[in-house]
């Protein structure tokens, strides 16, 4: 393969748990995009927007994106959940979109062993009526930017893992 794979959706999904188990079944390297700015920043996301707020933000993803185009190849990208705005998503990859219902991806981060961590590093989650509000509004835009659509919701890590495999062939 020798384009990339861009993982999209909602906050708290699972794109980087599912990249890390795609990285181990195809050997590709993987790259997190909430990663890359937090050391290009030397702080974390959620500091980012307390600090600048979600249009500075939402300026370091466009800046990453140009990054990934140019520089990142054969590679798995995880992104936030509101990089699928970049302009250049198409460019940087295939676009995989992991859907669940809002319910189906609060019930994921709870029942992880670290759910008050996962809840606590998600600014946008701290309201959960304007994070049900966010998800109803992406959700169409997620499904309108995706080359392949891979529902997780009630699905084993492995049987994901072979939805994508099976879909990229």
């Amino acid at each position: 393969m020798s384009k990339n794979l861009v993982l999209i959706g909602f906050m708290g999904v699972g794109k980087g748990t599912i990249a890390r188990a795609l990285m181990k079944e195809t050997g590709l390297v993987g790259v997190d995009c909430d990663d890359l700015i937090e050391s290009m920043e030397n702080r974390k996301v959620k500091a980012i927007f307390e600090a600048e707020g979600e249009e500075y933000f939402r300026a370091l993803e466009k800046k990453t994106a140009k990054w990934l185009e140019k520089s990142v190849k054969n590679t798995l990208i995880s992104t936030g959940g509101g990089f699928y705005k970049v302009k250049n998503l198409h460019k940087i990859g295939k676009v995989i979109y992991l859907k669940s219902s809002f319910e189906g991806i609060l019930e994921r981060i709870k029942s992880s062993a670290n759910s008050e961590k996962k809840l606590a590093k998600r600014p946008l989650l701290s309201d959960m009526n304007k994070a049900k509000a966010l998800f109803d509004e992406r959700d169409p835009l997620y499904k309108e930017k995706a080359d392949i659509i891979i529902n997780v919701e009630n699905k084993s890590i492995d049987e994901i893992i072979k939805n994508i495999l099976q879909e990229i062939k």
